[in-house]
């Protein structure tokens, strides 16, 4: 790769990590180019992205971000995964290394916040975003479909009680 290529390379790297809500850094020892390429496709359809770059390009892309401190974690064959959404990246990988044994989470950023193997895995353990969202319109729902129901009701046993005097006058 020529020079002007790494540069665009750091350049394009370090925009994401600055855009990034969260990244993760992972050992791929041994996946072969299928697995990858399966990983990259359930990275896309979580919305987040796997790079694989020369450690000392990734080392000088994290230069003057807030995940800089994640630096030391790019030692032999890693690769990068990251997303907007703080859940959809761990969650993919995590749900990826059960299934592949090669594939080692090693640790990761979120904001400034350095993150070990556990707390990846603590991320992954949460909802998404979308998850989040569904639950929330759920619970603002929830509370008119009751106050539906509880505002009908009284009007409901009131046309009973009117229809059973009904019933009375006709067989008196």
């Amino acid at each position: 790769m020529d020079r002007a290529r790494k540069e665009e390379l750091v350049a394009s790297l370090g925009t994401n990590f600055k855009e990034a809500g969260v990244i993760v850094v992972s050992h791929n020892l041994g996946l072969t180019a299928m697995q990858m390429n399966d990983l990259r496709g359930k990275m896309a359809e979580a919305g987040a992205t796997v790079k694989v770059a020369k450690n000392r390009l990734v080392k000088l892309a994290l230069a003057g971000t807030d995940a800089e401190g994640i630096t030391d974690l790019f030692e032999g064959p890693t690769f990068l995964a990251f997303s907007q959404d703080p859940v959809a990246a761990p969650k993919t990988i995590a749900d990826f290394a059960k299934k592949n044994d090669k594939l080692v989470i090693l640790g990761g950023a979120m904001g400034n916040t350095i993150l070990d193997d556990n707390g990846v895995k603590a991320l992954a353990a949460l909802p998404s975003l979308d998850e989040l969202r569904a639950k929330l319109v759920g619970m603002i729902q929830t509370p008119a479909t009751r106050v539906a129901a509880v505002t009908q009701a009284p009007a409901g046993q009131l046309a009973r009680v009117i229809k059973a005097y009904a019933d009375k006058s006709e067989a008196a």
